[in-house]
């Protein structure tokens, strides 16, 4: 399998970001880490296992990233500021990085993008908010508003990275209902154990895409399905292929 490891200045977060690349070619598939975590989880975790077999056969190219959450969604006080950070790094991931991972796909088709956890959160913002560049989310184990975060500030920034917000709020005729359509969405949660708070907003947030007519596949799994890597690797071994199936 080919791996790379890159470091590139962001001119947007005015600092080195690393990355790295699975794969020589296939769906350019974005890979959100979980809360805090860095582009290497998805290897140190062993998620590059599950991956492999689409990775070698070149059916998806995985490009694993950084987020900033520590200086955002988990810092504390002035949530103003966090959130302008925070769409420092959407504006990162979406205007510089990319054309990069574009250049190095060698296509200029769209992505999919995926997270567990917090990662899945920023996933779906991801997604909903630019599906001219994303036809394609896999969200495990989310949250689709930011409130546990931000409590009870409330601003343009928190309803801009709130899909159950933005979306339950979209007209019926937006012309994003029908892109979001035409693309894969699948969400799943486990109804164990760290499973309390993300339940309920996958529960929401289905029935939202439900009333818009969105077509997504939201998959509740059982009591004895928890909020942990275990479960994760077991969704996304199953998950995977419809997501990448054309």
């Amino acid at each position: 399998m080919n791996i790379q490891y890159y470091k590139k200045y962001s001119f947007n977060l005015e600092r080195d970001m690393e990355f790295k690349v699975y794969g020589s070619g296939g769906k350019p598939l974005i890979v959100v880490p979980c809360q805090c975590g860095r582009f290497y989880e998805f290897e140190d975790m062993k998620m590059l296992d599950v991956y492999a077999p689409f990775i070698e056969q070149g059916k998806v190219q995985v490009f694993t990233i950084d987020t900033i959450d520590s200086e955002t969604f988990t810092a504390s006080g002035d949530e103003r500021g966090r959130l302008e950070r925070h769409e420092s790094w959407i504006k990162y991931i979406v205007n510089e990085a990319v054309p990069i991972f574009r250049e190095i796909n060698g296509t200029d088709q769209k992505f999919a993008v995926t997270g567990q956890s917090l990662g899945a959160l920023h996933a779906a913002s991801l997604y909903f908010r630019f599906p001219d560049v994303f036809d394609a989310v896999m969200c495990l184990s989310g949250v689709y508003s930011n409130e546990r975060y931000f409590k009870s500030y409330h601003d343009d920034l928190t309803y801009a990275n709130s899909p159950e917000q933005f979306v339950a709020n979209m007209p019926d005729d937006h012309p994003y209902i029908e892109k979001y359509s035409g693309g894969k969405i699948i969400l799943c949660v486990g109804q164990g154990a760290w499973e309390e708070e993300t339940l309920p907003s996958t529960r929401r947030f289905g029935d939202i895409l439900a009333r818009k007519n969105v077509c997504a596949l939201v998959d509740i799994w059982g009591t004895d399905v928890k909020h942990d890597w275990d479960w994760w690797f077991v969704q996304s071994a199953y998950f995977l292929p419809k997501l990448l199936d054309n």
